[in-house]
């Protein structure tokens, strides 16, 4: 719902042909759809370039959709652009949805590596064709997952990306995934069996009411330890009968925690332009404590961000990308 009436830009579809996405073991598609926002008066030649990357059971193509009592990203786009409030940039949306419901934007022997597709296959696709970005140009940004694979792609790739916004990102895993473990479990019996329970959640005709907890961390074990052996990749770091934790299991998954990676991948973050992080207060997947490590870890070693904390809950606050936008495109402008 446009909220803002003055020069409205233009958003593209590409398709990228990918082949690092044909190692999934998921059957996903590996040609993806890209949405390109260029602002107005602009064909995005010199303009930096921004990367949305969205939460989990969503895709990029969501966010240039229609918004009832709500603008989608090129509406605020375009405000935020035409009152002043940020330069013009080039905005990317990549479709990352997979079988397992959605994308942390890692490299996964499940799921694929997306990391290399994003980096190796997409930006010189959208690059090439707008004339955008390039080194010291780029940045990633996001929400959720979407604000996960940001501070994961800057800690990994800070070479590629020169600035980043983690929305209430997942981290903390002990906080955010180990206390939904016993649900997965309730779920999954009396069968234990991840596969007779999710080919019956892809058989429904509708998806039944509270299966997104289970879902999501299954869809976390096929990011994180996957076993390409087993169904769609996914193995539980806990047992079916006790709840207890295995060990080597779950210290794969925490090597994927930004709380744990900031030790040994921190210093790449102080090649940044910009890095934003935020979180709300009554985050209801305890995200506020896993941020409050990982900016604490900042302090510490004196790595250069901008944190807020924001009195809201997890849901519904795109809003929140009215900060952090005009940060990142302030400082890829010069």
């Amino acid at each position: 719902m446009r909220r803002f009436f003055g020069a409205v830009g233009s958003v593209s579809r590409l398709t990228v042909k990918s082949e690092v996405l044909g190692t999934n073991i998921l059957g996903d598609p590996t040609s993806r759809a890209v949405d390109v926002y260029i602002p107005a008066g602009h064909d995005g030649r010199g303009l930096p370039l921004l990367v949305d990357l969205v939460g989990i059971t969503s895709s990029g193509l969501s966010h240039t959709n229609w918004m009832a009592f709500s603008e989608n990203m090129p509406e605020r786009l375009d405000r935020l652009i035409g009152e002043g409030r940020m330069p013009p940039v080039v905005v990317a949306f990549p479709d990352c949805f997979t079988r397992i419901g959605g994308n942390q934007y890692v490299n996964s022997a499940a799921t694929g590596p997306w990391e290399d597709f994003l980096i190796a296959e997409m930006l010189p696709v959208i690059e090439g064709r707008f004339g955008c970005g390039g080194s010291g140009r780029r940045g990633v940004f996001g929400k959720s997952s979407g604000g996960y694979g940001a501070i994961m792609n800057a800690l990994r790739h800070s070479d590629v990306w020169a600035a980043a916004a983690c929305h209430s990102g997942d981290m903390g895993f002990e906080l955010c995934y180990l206390a939904d473990m016993p649900a997965t479990l309730r779920a999954l019996a009396p069968d234990n069996s991840i596969e007779q329970w999710w080919c019956k959640l892809e058989e429904a005709k509708k998806r039944p009411d509270g299966v997104f907890t289970a879902m999501n961390i299954l869809a976390m074990a096929a990011s994180y330890d996957p076993d390409p052996a087993v169904f769609l990749g996914m193995r539980l770091p806990v047992t079916f009968d006790t709840c207890e934790v295995i060990p080597d299991r779950w210290a794969n998954w925490m090597r994927h925690d930004p709380v744990v990676a900031v030790e040994t991948l921190g210093n790449n973050l102080r090649s940044l332009k910009a890095l934003y992080i935020d979180c709300g207060e009554r985050d209801q997947f305890n995200l506020l404590y896993g941020a409050r490590r990982f900016v604490r870890r900042l302090n510490e070693l004196d790595i250069a961000h901008r944190y807020e904390e924001f009195a809201d809950n997890h849901s519904g606050v795109d809003y929140r990308m009215d900060e952090s936008l005009p940060f990142l495109a302030a400082a890829l402008e010069g």
